[in-house]
């Protein structure tokens, strides 16, 4: 099959990106599968990541409806390359493929009716069965009353169940059934106050085709959460879960560093590499490094240029309740990580929903697995807890990170408005600035963060300062003229003003206002503006700031 470069932005379903848009070749994950799996799958990644065109591969490859026409799919891939040991298995299997991402209801009753639609679909595309003699009167009327919405939640709990059954006498073979976001439906109930309910509904649902069916078999479910046992899979010893801190399937969905290279080569952009490293790499899956699949697509369709595309791809709301609840210690800690720090967390992958706010440990381990964080090394067992030292991926994320966490640092009373500082900082109202970044010295840090001299208040104001991304660049230590800036503010838009900043620490606080004359002295004798010149910046602000202590003073040419 012809390959396409035409990036597939917002397309999930396999069949259409092979025939009309690029496609990054993820076929050794159906190898992966034949060489051998468990009953059920559970594979955890976070949003945006290709769950869902995963799953949409594994259905293409194995259904047999349509066996003939979809093989043509396959041309060229590395399953089909591996040969007949694996292509045997294509349009071999009954399959069913669901997703649940869509059922997204304020009530109970929604839900349910959502579900009504869903089942009935899948059972029109099979009604075929009822013309045959596979089903008995009450298996028809049953069947019936799902086709037609007719079943209420207790009927609805057993469908899936039922319809691997019927399919397995129909065609003599057990199914493979795909669900897709399995947990949406789950944490929607949350947060609109029906979790007991929905809990009851879909580990029924669940259980009643997972769990010693004999009518599968196997089954691959994706979802951004793992659920704990307890509230969902109750009593099913059969699901092996592949999340982000352990498991197979590693480069199953999003995208390895040789696949970002031939993409690259692909759009005659392999000089755009360490961009995109820098914007949209960093992320770890049991160990494997990985890039956003979602934002390199958009990227690339979008010319190259760098820029938050995973922002409001779709909410969580429960990562931003979690944040209104950081007490002052979580807050600074948040704090260090927009500075580029990390922090030492314990993981708690199977929390219930029910207990997630008295949970401490839950804070860090949704911000793992919704992709906020990722892990330095390799978790570690801790006693009987998983310890993993974290740290943002990137500089995307640092900008979509910096967006949810100024805005709790923003709330919490006495706190500054950051929006204001950096006005002040950008429009040289030295002032303003002086007094905003003072509040915050007061504020967020201690005497003891403050005796780490000038390396914590770089990284400090550096972490302030990443909210600008991506309408500015931020640099760091950045070599200019005669010597290297601390922190250095380049405009996208060339009209726009630049800022460099200077920091020193001043012994006394008597001694600021001098040393802060020493700092902007620096910048000017050695021409830290010469970087600015050579991008076409011709506006630049220049700040020498001197601290000691909580305090600080700001000399400047604007």
């Amino acid at each position: 099959m012809k390959q396409h470069y035409v990036m597939p932005v917002g397309v999930d379903d396999f069949k259409r990106v092979r025939e009309e848009y690029y496609y990054v070749d993820k076929t050794d994950f159906i190898k992966s599968l034949i060489d051998g799996h468990s009953q059920a799958t559970l594979i955890t990644r976070p949003r945006r990541f290709g769950k869902t065109l995963a799953l949409s591969m594994l259905y293409y490859f194995f259904t047999m409806k349509n066996a003939k026409e979809n093989s043509s799919l396959f041309e060229g891939t590395s399953v089909e390359k591996a040969g007949e040991k694996y292509m045997v298995h294509q349009g071999s299997k009954p399959t069913v493929f669901v997703s649940l991402k869509d059922i997204k209801q304020a009530n109970y009753a929604g839900m349910i009716k959502s579900f009504s639609y869903l089942m009935q679909n899948l059972y029109r595309s099979q009604k075929h069965i009822l013309e045959t003699d596979c089903l008995d009167d009450l298996e028809k009327k049953y069947f019936m009353s799902v086709m037609n919405r007719q079943a209420d939640d207790v009927d609805l709990q057993p469908s899936l169940k039922n319809l691997t059954t019927w399919l397995n006498r129909y065609h003599k073979k057990p199914a493979l059934v795909l669900i897709d976001e399995y947990d949406a439906p789950i944490q929607y109930a949350f947060d609109y106050g029906y979790y007991d309910e929905a809990v009851t509904f879909m580990r029924n649902f669940l259980s009643s085709v997972l769990k010693s069916n004999p009518d599968l078999d196997f089954a691959v479910l994706t979802g951004v959460l793992r659920i704990a046992k307890e509230s969902i899979f109750s009593s099913l010893n059969n699901l092996k879960v592949s999340s982000l801190i352990s498991g197979k399937y590693t480069e199953a969905m999003g995208f390895t560093e040789k696949e970002i290279g031939q993409i690259a080569k692909d759009f005659n952009a392999s000089d755009k590499l360490p961009q995109i490293k820098e914007w949209y790499d960093g992320y770890s899956f049991a160990g494997t490094n990985v890039y956003n699949p979602w934002s390199v697509i958009n990227y690339f369709d979008n010319d190259f240029e760098p820029s938050v595309y995973w922002l409001n791809t779709s909410g969580n709301s429960i990562v931003k309740e979690l944040l209104k609840r950081t007490d002052k210690e979580q807050t600074k800690e948040l704090q260090s990580l927009l500075q580029g720090g990390s922090v030492n967390a314990k993981i708690d992958e199977g929390a219930i929903y029910s207990d997630i706010y008295k949970n401490r440990n839950a804070l860090y381990t949704m911000l793992l697995t919704t992709g906020y964080l990722t892990p330095v090394s390799k978790p570690v067992m801790r006693g009987s807890m998983l310890s993993a030292v974290l740290r943002i991926p990137n500089r995307e994320i640092t900008s979509v990170y910096a967006t949810e966490i100024v805005e709790r640092i923003e709330s919490m009373e006495g706190n500054p408005n950051l929006l204001n500082l950096l006005e002040d900082l950008l429009f040289g109202n030295v002032e303003g600035f002086s007094y905003g970044l003072n509040k915050y010295l007061l504020t967020l840090t201690s005497y003891y963060d403050t005796a780490n001299k000038e390396a914590f208040y770089h990284g400090f104001v550096l972490g302030l300062m990443a909210t600008l991304m991506p309408e500015y660049k931020i640099e760091s230590n950045r070599e200019s003229g005669y010597g290297r800036f601390d922190i250095g503010i380049f405009p996208e838009e060339k009209n726009q003003n630049g800022v460099i900043m200077e920091f020193k620490v001043a012994d006394t606080e008597s001694a600021l206002s001098q040393t802060a004359k020493i700092a902007l002295d620096q910048i000017e004798n050695l021409e830290y503006i010469t970087e600015f010149r050579n991008k076409g910046v011709d506006k630049v602000w220049k700040y020498g700031v001197a601290f000691c202590g909580k305090k600080c003073e700001i000399a400047a040419n604007v």
